[in-house]
């Protein structure tokens, strides 16, 4: 996209910044809880690298003071940024390790980190504390996260959660500038992206998202209908093989393979708490079990390996669909 900016559009951008700028304090509905700040927060601590990421595409990096929960390593551009700031964990952080860090936010990415049943704690135990917290709401618009083991999903995500959290972040942090044209930037990538696979006309294709699996030979973890990958499927003109609400449900590989999905989207992740989390294992596994090397998707090498990071909600979903873009004219699905 090529933008000519006349005198009128410079001056124009220009007040749009200086009206952009936050006015405190400020009240926003997040995730069903009202969250009040009196300025903008001094530091932040992480819970999600997808909310770490955010923060780091805001140019706030400096305010992050300690982050968590990581699946993959970060964006190439905030490799060294990141190297400077302390990993509290790779996986879920204590309580008593964010608090001592002293923050004056701490964001969220998953609802189930620091919500009624809070594996690290509850909003309400780090209000106590005078600590206000931000779930990223693409989390929980759209999602029962009382139900079934990672949420379930009662209305198909949209990347108007994404786009909502990183302008409120930048409206919380006083910088709605740059909120806005990182937006804007995603926006814009997400309409090229879609266009593209459209363009193939995939009319009957279908898909299957295998994140991992509790054991290498057990039934996976696979995206449900209404999650980012369904809305990545649905959006690149694919269907999803899966039809639980469910975000990530288990289901059988005798069944998947009925099913027989045109396409195989395997992740990708540093993360090592299952063995199936290795992608080699993925590919090794569905190229060797009697079951799943007969499927149409592991006979053509339909296989897509992907980010494990972009297949949760977050800005590599746009990253996500222009990777599936360009890898879907190469598989002959008409």
């Amino acid at each position: 996209m090529i933008r000519i900016l006349t005198g009128l559009a410079v001056a124009t951008g220009l007040a749009l910044t200086a009206h952009a700028q936050t006015t405190y304090p400020l009240t926003l509905q997040n995730c069903g809880v009202d969250v009040t700040f009196q300025n903008a927060p001094g530091s932040v601590v992480t819970v999600g690298q997808a909310a770490t990421e955010v923060l780091y595409s805001l140019g706030l990096a400096e305010k992050v003071t300690g982050t968590s929960v990581w699946f993959t390593d970060v964006l190439p551009q905030y490799k060294d940024v990141n190297a400077g700031i302390e990993r509290l964990a790779d996986n879920d952080p204590s309580f008593e390790s964010i608090v001592a860090k002293r923050p004056g936010l701490v964001a969220v990415q998953y609802e189930w980190h620091v919500g009624p049943q809070g594996i690290v704690a509850t909003r309400d135990q780090f209000s106590d504390l005078g600590i206000p917290t931000y779930i990223l709401p693409a989390d929980c618009a759209g999602k029962d996260n009382s139900v079934g083991s990672d949420g379930t999903r009662t209305a198909m995500f949209t990347m108007d959660g994404i786009y909502q959290g990183v302008s409120e972040l930048a409206q919380i942090f006083d910088v709605a500038d740059k909120g806005q044209t990182l937006v804007q930037d995603l926006k814009a990538r997400e309409a090229a992206a879609i266009e593209k696979a459209r363009a193939l006309d995939l009319k009957g294709a279908s898909a299957l998202f295998w994140f991992s699996s509790a054991e290498i030979d057990i039934d996976p973890y696979v995206a449900g209908r209404k999650g980012p990958p369904g809305y990545m499927m649905n959006a690149l003109g694919l269907t999803n093989v899966i039809e639980s609400d469910e975000e990530w449900p288990t289901v059988s590989w005798e069944t998947i393979a009925r099913a027989n999905p045109s396409v195989i989207v395997i992740a990708k992740m540093d993360r090592r708490r299952f063995e199936a989390d290795d992608y080699e294992k993925k590919l090794a596994f569905l190229k060797s079990d009697p079951v799943t090397r007969q499927m149409d998707a592991v006979k053509n090498d339909r296989i897509v390996i992907l980010d494990a990071h972009a297949m949760d909600p977050s800005i590599r979903n746009v990253t996500a669909l222009e990777t599936l873009a360009e890898a879907l004219p190469g598989f002959d699905l008409k």
